[in-house]
Parts: structure tokens; C-alpha cells; sequence
């Protein structure tokens, strides 16, 4: 019986043993198994978000293969050009802030009608932004601006000085309404033809701009029919 019982208890061990060793031969093959799973899936996610939310990297690639950008993805490199009559839209820009700023000021005690003082409103935030405007492309372009009006608008300035009242409102009203006339056909052949994004942005602004002030000089109700039929005369395609 002693003998039968060492017998069984050996038995035991041997097979507890067995048991365990298959055990961790089952848990060291199923370890590998889980983290090859685990690889390619995380590569696999990781990879399809970076690729497919990242649009930057994609439209990057793309820019860089078609050379239509320079290498940090902007714009074509190398300088636009500056031709004359951009030059000289830019000069004509900052001498009407020379003038009509002033008159703005002007049209606030001078004036007898509201409509005449909220124009000359509209004169001085116009042109006070575009004349910053103006100064700061000019300086990128490397055009020279000049620090006086025309002969002619500092006449204009002057009679508006010493003018009160209704006839302040006449002449602010036609003289201004005039002017901006002519240099709105003036912006339009300079948007239309310019080769710089510079002007072009400049145009437009300006385009904007003196499209408001010819609105509230109309609002006024003084513009005569002759000062536009004098701006229809100098803006007329020449024969």
C-alpha cells in the first residue's frame, strides 16, 4: 500500500508538471501571435490617418511634383512687373487722399446740409485707408509718391476754404463728384490690364472706395447734370 501511494503521487507530479510546461508553451506561442496582430493593424491605422487627414502633406506633394509653386509651397517665385501706368495710378491715388482728405475736414464746418457733411465722412475714412494703403505698396513697389496735391486740387481746396454754406455744398458736391468720376474709369483700365497682384489688390480697394463716394455725392441731390456730362466727355473712348 506505502509503495501504491508513492506510485500515485509521483504520477501526480508528472503530470502537474505536464501541465504547466504545455501551459506556458501555449502562452509564449499566443504572444507572438497577438503582437503580430498588433503590428500590422497599428501600422495600418497610423499609416491610412497620417495619409488621409493630413491634406497638407498631400497638396504639398502634388505642388512640389507639378513645379507650379516654389518649394515652401507659395507663389511663383521671381518679381511681377511694374509697368508705367501702375506708377502713375499709384501717384494719382495718393494725391487725391491730399486733397480730399482735407476737404472732408472741411465739409464738417463748412457745410449746411448733413447729407454734404456725412459725404464729406465717408471722404475722410476712404482715403485715410488708402492712403495708408497706397504708402505701404509703393514702398514694396519701389514707386515714388509725391507729398503735395496738384496745382489744380490745391485750387480746389482753397475755393471750398472760402466757401460757406449752400455754396460750399455745390461745389463740394460737383467738384468732388467730378473727380471721382474720372478716376473711376482711371481704376477700371488699370485693374484690367496691370500684370502686379499688388496693383490689382490696390485697384480693387480703390474701385470700392470711390464707388461709395461717387453714391453719397449723388445722395446729396446737387449734382448738376452738366458736371456729368463733363466727366462723360473726359472718360470717353477716344476716336
Amino acid at each position: 500500500m506505502l509503495t501504491l501511494g508513492v506510485v500515485v503521487a509521483v504520477c501526480a507530479v508528472i503530470a502537474t508538471v505536464l501541465i504547466v510546461t504545455r501551459g506556458g508553451e501555449g502562452d509564449t506561442s499566443a504572444a507572438p501571435s497577438a503582437a503580430g496582430v498588433a503590428a500590422p493593424g497599428g501600422y495600418g491605422q497610423n499609416a491610412g490617418a497620417g495619409y488621409g487627414h493630413s491634406s497638407g502633406v498631400g497638396h504639398a506633394t502634388g505642388a512640389e511634383d507639378d513645379g507650379s509653386t516654389d518649394g515652401a509651397g507659395g507663389a511663383p517665385a521671381g518679381p511681377q512687373p511694374v509697368t508705367e501706368v501702375d506708377k502713375t495710378f499709384l501717384v494719382k491715388v495718393r494725391q487725391a487722399g491730399l486733397w480730399e482728405i482735407p476737404a472732408g475736414r472741411l465739409a464738417q464746418t463748412n457745410a449746411a446740409s448733413e447729407a454734404v457733411k456725412r459725404a464729406g465722412l465717408h471722404l475722410l475714412d476712404g482715403h485715410s485707408k488708402l492712403d495708408q494703403l497706397v504708402r505701404e505698396d509703393a514702398r514694396i513697389l519701389g514707386v515714388p509718391l509725391p507729398e503735395e496735391a496738384t496745382a489744380e486740387q490745391q485750387d480746389w481746396v482753397k475755393q471750398l476754404e472760402n466757401a460757406r454754406g449752400a455754396e460750399f455744398d455745390r461745389l463740394f458736391a460737383n467738384v468732388l463728384r467730378s473727380s471721382h468720376g474720372k478716376i473711376f474709369a482711371t481704376i477700371a483700365e488699370v485693374r484690367a490690364a496691370t500684370q502686379n497682384d499688388l496693383i490689382r489688390r490696390h485697384a480693387r480697394q480703390a474701385n470700392q472706395t470711390v464707388l461709395d463716394h461717387m453714391e453719397v455725392l449723388e445722395d446729396t441731390g446737387l449734382v448738376d447734370g452738366a458736371t456729368l456730362a463733363e466727366v462723360e466727355k473726359s472718360v470717353a473712348p477716344r476716336q
